[in-house]
């Protein structure tokens, strides 16, 4: 597609890999465009959904933190995506206003990842496996992650799937660990109350907590700012102990146009609007 834009056979194209981002920056004849996302990426762990729930990170949240701290989020953006990408640890990017700022991205921590682990009980660590889509972005990811949760004690084992199977498996339950995101809504709700709530329609990890169930209920009827970032702020303080989800990362979605389009604005959807777009030959 790069090459086509810079052949002269398109105009614009969407969702640029963040690889080639720096190639746009230094063509003269290319300008570049981009919005973080409204969703995630991070890892679905199995806490009460079917048999393979029954496991160290499945039933025990200090395990499931001793991995979330041992994930550098920086270094994966550095890596993986060449510094393109938003690290986060929410189901909300740090640009959003409905972000719970007491819970920052957290700095890598092996000693206490370690020290987690032993306090679990498991003094000489953990075997997981984590599935994860056959597309070589998601597997570099995971590679990355595999080698950072080793220095830990928690010991991966990745298994790539095709994404429509890697759904269907976490739907039966049939995973420990699945590396999967959300392409985000603009409305809070979109990105939690179903991921989140017993019997959530997305709740693959089979979480359920009644005080999240009320929090996320109430906020979803109330239409004041104010009182819905306090309800989602008080579940994010339970889900940010209990972590059904390790979330990882926000994408940025990325365009590259003809330097002759002017007028283009960036959505955090992903979403293209033309409107007051023009464009000189």
């Amino acid at each position: 597609r790069l090459a086509n834009l810079r052949a002269g056979d398109l105009d614009m194209l969407e969702r640029l890999a963040a690889t080639d981002a720096a190639s746009v920056r230094g063509d003269a004849d290319l300008s570049i465009a981009q919005a973080t996302s409204l969703g995630y990426q991070g890892i679905t762990i199995n806490v009460a959904n079917g048999e393979r729930a029954n496991s160290p990170i499945g039933q025990d949240a200090r395990v499931r933190k001793a991995l979330s701290v041992a994930i550098d989020r920086d270094v994966i953006n550095q890596v993986v995506f060449e510094g393109a990408f938003a690290a986060g640890n929410q189901a909300y990017p740090p640009t959003s206003p409905w972000y719970n700022a007491a819970y920052p991205v957290p700095t890598r921590d092996v000693n206490a990842a370690r020290a987690l682990l032993a306090e679990a009980g498991y003094p000489d660590g953990i075997d997981i496996t984590v599935q994860v889509a056959n597309n070589p972005v998601q597997q570099q990811l995971m590679q990355v992650i595999q080698a950072m949760a080793g220095e830990a004690g928690i010991r991966i084992t990745l298994e790539a799937k095709e994404f429509a199977t890697l759904l269907s498996e976490q739907t039966a339950g049939n995973f420990i660990g699945s590396q999967v995101g959300w392409s985000g809504r603009v409305d809070p709700d979109g990105n939690i109350h179903q991921f989140m709530t017993t019997d959530g329609g997305l709740n693959d990890s089979g979480y359920s907590n009644a005080e999240v169930d009320r929090l996320l209920n109430e906020a979803r009827t109330s239409n004041d700012i104010a009182t819905r970032r306090a309800l989602y702020t008080q579940a994010s303080d339970i889900l940010m102990a209990d972590l059904p989800i390790i979330y990882l990362y926000h994408q940025v979605w990325i365009w590259a146009l003809d330097s002759g389009i002017q007028g283009f604005v960036p959505y955090p959807d992903g979403m293209i609007r033309l409107q007051g777009v023009s464009m000189t030959q």
